[in-house]
């Protein structure tokens, strides 16, 4: 934005008539300088509408893999306005044309609000294009409403200080405007402040992307898969099927955990086991509990053994990573873990204890009958 200040322009016939006059005087007295000043002017407004044009060509490569900053920077080109460029270029060159005060006074009063006004453009797409950036592609949709009144906060902002500079640089004295709008900016932020709070917590999530649309989180109390982040809350949907709607500040406030994010799931198992099982087969056990879970696929040992001797049983713990994110996966790998570690128990003679410190055996199961050890059946004459 430009810092010089011009003086106040007071329009009134008797000026009109005179800067009519002036222009008149000047085209007639100065038409060959005018000439140059005008063709340096073209080649300044060609230049910056190609820089414009850029601009918007940079803006159109969003989906062929350009990165970040090039968008944006393209964001910015491409809102240069053709008034500001004109204004720009006639500022740039009226020097040369040596044009009468009151015509140099126009153009510089003009040049002041234009370049206030484009400033303010040029720093609105820039905050946007990174805000956008860190809401991400199919984020946007999810926060389309954080992002649309963000947009108007941004753009209120900066037009409200493009508006104050404008009048500062013409003369007027804005001290009593300035403070209006600090204490207006109180008020509102007060009585509204449960908004702003849930606002700004949504731009954490844009900033700071804890979690994103689709991630499975849990929180507090309740385990689910976020199916919309909005200007005030975030929506999940339970494991247990209904829907929790939870306000931005309060989800923010307490601690979350993004199962999406992870690489592997830790599973544990405490096993039971008999006192009175031989030694060399709990020796042994560290090796068959590392074959066995292993030989599940996607499955990794981290560790097992003894680790109390919690009477009355011996305390075994098994510790392994299942190498997914699908939940669905890591169930049914635990579950097959669990069966493959009952039947290598079961081979190498390893009796599980129950809470009295005796061995649990499975009952037995009678033979079916006819077959050998089973009972006989009597065929009638």
């Amino acid at each position: 934005m430009n810092s010089s200040t011009a003086a106040p322009l007071r329009l009134s016939k008797s000026t009109i008539r005179l800067l009519w006059d002036e222009s008149t005087n000047w085209i007639l007295s100065h038409y060959l300088q005018i000439s140059i000043a005008l063709a340096f002017g073209a080649a300044i407004c060609v230049l910056l509408y190609g820089i414009r044009a850029l601009g918007q060509h940079m803006c159109r490569q969003r989906e062929s893999g350009v990165t970040h900053w090039p968008q944006t920077i393209g964001r910015v080109f491409a809102a240069t306005r053709p008034w500001f460029i004109i204004l720009f270029a006639a500022r740039l060159v009226d020097g040369y044309a040596d044009p009468p005060p009151l015509v140099e006074q126009t153009i510089l009063v003009l040049f002041t609000i234009a370049s206030s006004l484009q400033g303010a453009l040029w720093v609105r797409e820039l905050i946007l294009g990174v805000i956008e950036h860190r809401a991400g592609g199919a984020e946007s949709s999810a926060l389309g409403s954080a992002v649309g009144i963000i947009r108007l906060l941004v753009t209120i902002s900066l037009f409200a200080i493009a508006i104050v500079q404008i009048l500062g640089n013409l003369g007027v004295n804005v001290t009593g405007l300035i403070a209006g709008l600090g204490i207006g900016g109180i008020a509102i932020g007060l009585a509204a402040k449960g908004i702003f709070d849930d606002l700004f917590s949504a731009l954490s999530i844009i900033f700071d992307r804890p979690f994103q649309r689709g991630d499975s989180i849990k929180w507090d109390k309740t385990s689910g898969t976020v199916e919309q982040i909005g200007l005030k809350t975030t929506r999940v949907r339970a494991t247990t099927g209904e829907e929790v709607v939870v306000s931005n500040t309060n989800l923010l406030n307490k601690e979350i955990h993004n199962m999406a994010r992870l690489a592997r799931r830790r599973v544990e198992f405490v096993l039971h086991v008999a006192y009175q099982t031989p030694t060399d087969l709990l020796r042994a056990v560290q090796d068959d509990i590392k074959r066995v879970v292993e030989s599940v696929e996607k499955c990794k040992l981290v560790r097992c053994g003894i680790v109390d001797f919690a009477a009355p049983t011996i305390e075994l713990k098994v510790e392994f990573d299942v190498q997914s994110r699908d939940w669905d996966r890591v169930f049914q790998a635990r579950h097959e873990v669990a069966i493959a570690l009952l039947t290598s128990f079961e081979e190498a003679g390893i009796e599980f204890a129950g809470p009295d410190g005796k061995s649990i055996t499975p009952p037995a199961v009678p033979p079916p009958p006819g077959a050998a050890g089973g009972p006989k059946l009597e065929e009638s004459g």
